[in-house]
């Protein structure tokens, strides 16, 4: 099997190729069709994927079986400062990917976001409910959905929210070192979601597109909290002894309109290949324990 992963250095993809060479994970088993697969890698040095030229000539000749498509423009605030910029990477990338794809007979498997929801639901989101993206981020995002959709016969995309893995920087790093610089935070407790493992995803990415259950799909790990509750629990995991204090989005300060309510379920993998997803609480607590044990906290 031929194996293209874009946005290859990223938490997520740093993680996907980790589970194609081990052939293991401790979420769930990697499917056997995997094993000894042909995998490239590539990032943003490699190829602009907002360049539909340099995509076309990059697939020219290739005959991979699975395009992974994790790249993005994931700054929120910088999406909505430059619209255009995110538009290219999040919108016109994964559309000049789906083309090609298409052409070569590939399955593509695009990551989006919650982002594409208002936010203003009282139930976790499923596959089924609209979509009513209130930021720039969202849009984008939106955008190349619909582009994947249209222009990619095998697709499967999937969402995920607040994602944090081993490689490059993520909110858990980021409010740990807060702590011990400042002796104290301040965390909004007014938006609720679900905390992800890049782990989890990746295992759930590799089952999805295994598989010809083509559509979309949310994955998350289950359970949902605010941003207030995860930190709090990421401090006790790590016996971190600072201040954390509860503040409102709006006494936050932040300049992009974020999603109050952005939780979802991850429906459609409970009804095809499995939802392998697990609690929330689960995945940070052996995240927090191999980061100790590696000393890196």
């Amino acid at each position: 099997m031929k194996i293209l992963i874009t946005g290859c250095r990223g938490q997520l993809g740093t993680e996907i190729q980790k589970q194609l060479r081990e052939m293991s994970s401790p979420v769930a088993e990697i499917p056997e069709i995997y094993r000894n697969a042909q995998i490239t890698a590539i990032d943003i040095d490699t190829l602009d994927l907002s360049d539909r030229s340099a995509v076309n000539a990059f697939f020219e000749g290739k005959d991979y079986d699975l395009v992974i498509n994790c790249a993005a423009m994931t700054n929120v605030d910088g999406c909505e400062s430059d619209f255009e910029t995110a538009f290219k990477a999040n919108a016109l990338a994964p559309r000049y990917l789906a083309e090609a794809a298409e052409r070569i007979g590939a399955k593509l498997v695009h990551v989006s976001t919650d982002y594409v929801f208002s936010g203003d639901a009282e139930t976790p989101r499923t596959e089924a409910d609209a979509t009513i993206p209130v930021s720039a981020y969202g849009k984008s995002k939106l955008a190349g959905e619909n582009y994947v959709r249209e222009t990619c016969s095998r697709y499967f995309i999937v969402r995920t929210a607040w994602l944090y893995g081993y490689n490059g920087k993520n909110f858990v790093r980021t409010i740990i070192n807060a702590a011990k610089k400042y002796g104290k935070v301040r965390v909004v407790n007014d938006q609720l979601g679900n905390p992800t493992s890049a782990v989890d995803l990746a295992t759930a990415i590799l089952r999805i597109g295994a598989t010809e259950y083509y559509g979309i799909y949310h994955g998350t790990n289950n359970g949902i909290c605010s941003w207030y509750d995860f930190t709090c629990e990421i401090f006790r995991l790590a016996g971190i002894d600072a201040e954390c204090t509860p503040c409102t989005s709006e006494e936050y300060g932040s300049v992009t309109k974020r999603p109050a309510y952005s939780a979802l379920d991850n429906l459609m993998m409970r009804c095809t290949v499995g939802d392998c997803m697990r609690p929330w609480q689960d995945a940070i607590r052996e995240y927090i324990t191999t980061l100790t044990e590696k000393g890196e906290l």
